[in-house]
């Protein structure tokens, strides 16, 4: 891992993913042209018809604001090579199509508006330039035919033009403070012709952009070390290492799967769900990104807006059992997640218990405690580890356990929790 200042990564712990661009418009998965093997002359009306009329940048920047996200990430291109700004290297772009006009710098120009941090996502892999070799992800894989069309592809060329248009995106809009490549591929056994470090020459791809933007945070996707890990659509178990020491690391996560706007997929997952997988990753030192595929006119959808204004109003309340916090000292009891800043303590009740809830080595360690819905004070318990159970009396906890009354009914909110005070 680089020596960059990830300190805003860290406390800000939550941001925003949005993958968007001409596979909107098909509605069936961000990979649809590799999917269906279509070639460019059948994804061709995807750009003619991107008019994108309801594209709003601080509509967007607002709501991720409101859901407590304090960054946002764009698609500049995905990997099927169409770019959402008017590159100087290619035809291919949004200014070409109906909507006519630049996507990224409004978009920058949104989120530092609402005072959030400006990300861009940038795909490795394009489809549609012509010296990029087909390999076992490229939509004309099975196409002998063009396969030997364009055997003499010639990745140094593709290699430039992948430069190039890094050094456009982070010489346009300003300061860029993260940047997520994606993705190297060699070796992986489920697509023949993979490409890494090497096709990018991704050592003097980190240069390039060290160099353009000094304190821009980068993935680790281009095959060597970056400033931070991105793993996908799964949680950690724990706090996640690198050859035994800790790194930084952020979980890239969907609404319901895809990445793109995706209209009949009906697997989205419950606002519940989606808070305790933001603690669960905090509680183990990690962030959330959480993505939204925008409707090919360029707004979010009713059950996604819906979403994050659920875990706004979860974050409206609970912010600071997130922001700056990270993993505790402590062990938490099952179903439930601590996290720590400073001498505050974070108890996340994932599931209700009746009446009492016992905490391990916390005896004596507690000066006060409170809901953190309506700070609301919360019990402290005392009792003698010998104590034998009878009747209405329950028996005695571990030496050193610290217990705490719960009301019989659970706070409105998702996931509740109870703020400890330390001495």
């Amino acid at each position: 891992m680089s020596s960059t200042d990830t300190a805003w990564f860290t406390r800000d712990r939550f941001g925003l993913f949005v993958h968007w661009g001409l596979y909107s418009l098909a509605a069936r998965h961000e990979w649809v042209q590799s999917r269906e093997k279509l070639t460019d002359e059948q994804y061709r009306p995807y750009f003619d018809h991107f008019e994108a009329d309801r594209y709003d940048p601080v509509a967007w920047a607002r709501a991720a604001k409101a859901a407590g996200m304090r960054y946002v990430v764009l698609t500049t291109k995905h990997h099927d090579g169409f770019c959402l700004w008017d590159s100087d290297l290619t035809e291919f772009k949004v200014t070409n199509t109906p909507h006519g006009e630049d996507v990224v710098g409004p978009f920058a120009e949104a989120c530092r508006a609402e005072g959030l941090k400006v990300g861009f996502y940038h795909s490795l892999i394009d489809w549609h330039h012509p010296s990029f070799p087909v390999d076992g992800t490229h939509p004309r894989r099975d196409d002998a035919e063009h396969i030997a069309a364009t055997a003499d592809a010639d990745i140094a060329d593709y290699r430039r033009y992948l430069h190039g248009q890094v050094r456009e995106l982070l010489t346009r809009y300003g300061t860029v403070d993260y940047l997520f490549f994606d993705f190297s591929y060699a070796g992986r056994e489920e697509w023949w012709g993979g490409k890494g470090p090497d096709d990018w020459d991704s050592k003097a791809l980190l240069e390039l952009v060290r160099e353009l933007q000094p304190e821009i945070l980068v993935n680790d996707r281009t095959g060597v070390p970056g400033d931070f890990i991105t793993p996908e659509q799964y949680q950690p178990s724990g706090p996640m290492t690198a050859d035994g020491v800790p790194v930084v690391w952020e979980a890239c996560q969907t609404l319901d799967g895809s990445w793109g706007y995706d209209r009949d997929n009906l697997d989205r997952k419950s606002p519940e769900l989606l808070i305790r997988m933001l603690v669960d990753g905090v509680s183990k030192d990690g962030n959330l990104l959480l993505n939204v595929g925008p409707t090919g006119r360029g707004e979010f959808s009713p059950e996604a807006s819906a979403t994050l204004a659920e875990l706004g109003r979860w974050m409206d309340r609970h912010e600071r059992s997130i922001r700056g916090c990270g993993p505790a000292e402590f062990t938490a009891p099952a179903d439930c997640r601590f996290t720590q800043r400073g001498d505050r303590l974070y108890l996340h009740l994932f599931a209700w218990p009746l009446h009492h809830v016992h905490l391990p080595g916390l005896a004596g360690r507690v000066s006060y405690a409170q809901l953190l819905t309506d700070a609301s004070e919360i019990q402290q318990v005392r009792t003698d580890p010998g104590a034998v159970a009878q009747n209405t009396r329950m028996s005695g906890q571990p030496a050193g356990t610290l217990t705490l009354r719960l009301p019989t009914r659970r706070p409105d909110t998702p996931v509740p929790v109870i703020e400890l005070f330390l001495n």
